[in-house]
């Protein structure tokens, strides 16, 4: 009979030290297993809860904890549970995960691990539910698909995509928590070599391989370039090269803003190269700027407004900017799209979009009155847009019209528009 061939064994999964920074200490809080995921080579580091536990408790609030791997993957994964996040938000901790190109800075507070457990069951313990932070490389697919836009955007890619994630994961049920409160920080390496002043904007990619803009700025860290990219969702980002310069700004008074603003794919040309600054804006197109000016994720669903149809171009960004409470259209029920914004109307959205950056938060408090009085035509500010003016003045992203007045009830124009969304990006520390 002949011999049977003896089964090759299955290898062992390889464990090693993973590379666990706390405050920037070398602690050994965990382990780090090396695998496969879909023929992408894989890292996960499971942290410890009694060593973590130990640990912010001796270092109090506010402690960073960083986890990266020793080796190179393709996939880097941290892994926490519930409770473990629990205490982390108790501490008002950050977790960041490090792959060599690119980290991923996520404050405890903003894994909803409340909402988690809900959806999961109640009855769940929360050290039973899994929470996985992770940095990955693209599929091909995705790759190529924004390779594809990179062509017909006439932009170029300055670096590779990556993937930032994170879940919640309960038996055979994984729950992505794409949304986040507050911006979260990712920062994606520049390759060496690369000149930083080449680098126009971090983007977010969607599922079709569309490009959308997020803040970005450029920082140096240990002598190396990263773009850091904030935003309030999880997803594929790259960093492009996308220089712009609009043929009918080259004099005017905003042309910086403009070529920046179109530059980042805040703003679109009016055709043939130009801009047309002086031209009144429509409140749909407005809308567009301030939400891709934010770098808010598109919502595609309908919008509760009767003047606005599914199959109007505007009719995500208008829905965006309601989910995110930027607008809430007219008494009637209808937002009235081709109408011109008027620039208290602009003020108030402009306000409502410093919230979400948090920039009105470190306003202090001054009386409405003193903020008004240098403006001669004050008095024509309606009752409801006072708070907006008033704060948008306070903040320095919105100026007089001249330095005796306000214009409240002009037509906003799109040189304007630019200047404010850049003013508000750069006030809020996001680009």
């Amino acid at each position: 009979v002949p011999s049977q061939p003896t089964p090759s064994p299955t290898p062992a999964p390889v464990v090693n030290a993973a590379s666990i920074l706390i405050n920037g200490k070398a602690e050994i809080v965990g382990t780090a297993t090396n695998g496969k995921r879909n023929e992408q080579t894989l890292t996960t580091i499971v942290l410890d809860q009694k060593k973590l536990e130990d640990k912010l408790a001796t270092e109090g609030k506010g402690t960073v904890v960083s986890i990266g791997a020793n080796s190179k993957s393709d996939v880097i994964v941290g892994e926490l549970n519930g409770q473990m996040v629990k205490n982390m938000q108790g501490n008002q901790a950050i977790l960041e995960i490090k792959a060599g190109n690119a980290t991923f800075t996520l404050p405890a507070q903003q894994i909803n691990i409340d909402a988690l457990n809900e959806q999961i069951g109640k009855s769940v313990a929360l050290q039973d539910i899994k929470i996985q932070i992770e940095i990955s490389a693209p599929t091909a697919d995705k790759v190529k698909a924004l390779e594809a836009a990179a062509q017909k955007g006439s932009f170029s890619l300055v670096s590779a995509p990556v993937n930032f994630t994170a879940r919640g994961i309960y038996g055979d049920k994984s729950i992505e928590l794409s949304q986040f409160n507050t911006y979260v920080k990712r920062t994606i390496a520049i390759p060496e070599g690369m000149d930083p002043n080449k680098i126009t904007t971090g983007v977010y990619v969607d599922s079709e391989g569309s490009v959308h803009h997020v803040p970005t700025k450029v920082v140096v860290i240990d002598g190396k370039y990263f773009a850091t990219i904030n935003s309030l969702s999880g997803g594929t980002y790259s960093v492009i090269w996308h220089p712009l310069e609009f043929s009918d700004v080259a004099n005017h008074w905003a042309k910086e803003a403009v070529n920046d603003m179109g530059s980042r794919l805040v703003i679109e040309g009016t055709g043939s190269g130009q801009f047309t600054p002086d031209q009144a804006i429509t409140r749909a197109e407005f809308a567009a700027i301030v939400v891709r000016g934010l770098g808010l994720e598109m919502e595609q669903a309908a919008t509760t407004f009767s003047d606005v149809k599914t199959t109007d171009w505007y009719n995500s960004a208008i829905n965006t900017a309601f989910t995110y409470q930027l607008i809430n259209g007219f008494e009637d029920g209808m937002f009235r799209p081709d109408e011109h914004i008027t620039r208290e109307q602009a003020m108030l959205i402009i306000a409502k979009a410093m919230k979400i950056t948090a920039l009105q938060t470190k306003l202090s408090v001054q009386s409405a009155d003193v903020l008004l009085a240098p403006f001669t035509d004050s008095s024509e500010v309606s009752n409801w847009a006072i708070s907006g003016v008033t704060d948008t003045l306070q903040a320095g992203i919105i100026m007089g019209r001249s330095s005796k007045g306000l214009a409240p009830k002009d037509d906003m124009t799109r040189a304007e528009v630019a200047e404010i969304v850049k003013r508000l990006l750069e006030k809020s520390d996001l680009i």
